[in-house]
């Protein structure tokens, strides 16, 4: 499943140069290290709690803009239901295609954003562009 979202996020790139971004990294990083490999990808990590130096720390409740300028993908991985709609403020704020993976059987906290259910291969998440 975790190769089918990282392969759904490289397919989303047309590998053209971009920026992508995921926010609340945490411990579990095998998807941000797939893209990194990518030479068409500049891949961004932030958590609140930084666990190494490849990680930026930043409060997405209230983010460093300056992280964030001209990302064109933000994804996060089973974010707290608390933070989405500050992850869905964000990617709105900067025009941002973004795409969460929520825990299994979790429902979105996005506020009024309408976020689109998307199955790719085995892997199911939800995107807001």
């Amino acid at each position: 499943m975790w190769d089918d979202f990282a392969e759904y996020i490289l397919s989303e790139t047309e590998n053209k140069n971009v920026k992508i971004v995921e926010i609340g990294v945490g411990k579990f990083d095998r998807i941000a290290d797939y893209l990194a490999s990518k030479d068409n990808i500049d891949l961004i990590k932030t958590d609140i709690a930084p666990k190494d130096k490849t990680v930026i720390k930043d409060d997405i409740t209230n983010p460093n803009m300056d992280l964030y300028k001209d990302i064109d993908i933000i994804y996060s991985i089973r974010p707290p239901s608390e933070l989405q709609p500050y992850i869905v403020k964000l990617a709105v704020e900067i025009g941002s295609h973004l795409i969460i993976k929520p825990l299994t059987n979790e429902d979105l906290n996005t506020g009024n954003a309408k976020m689109k259910l998307k199955n790719f291969k085995r892997a199911s998440f939800y995107t807001l562009r």
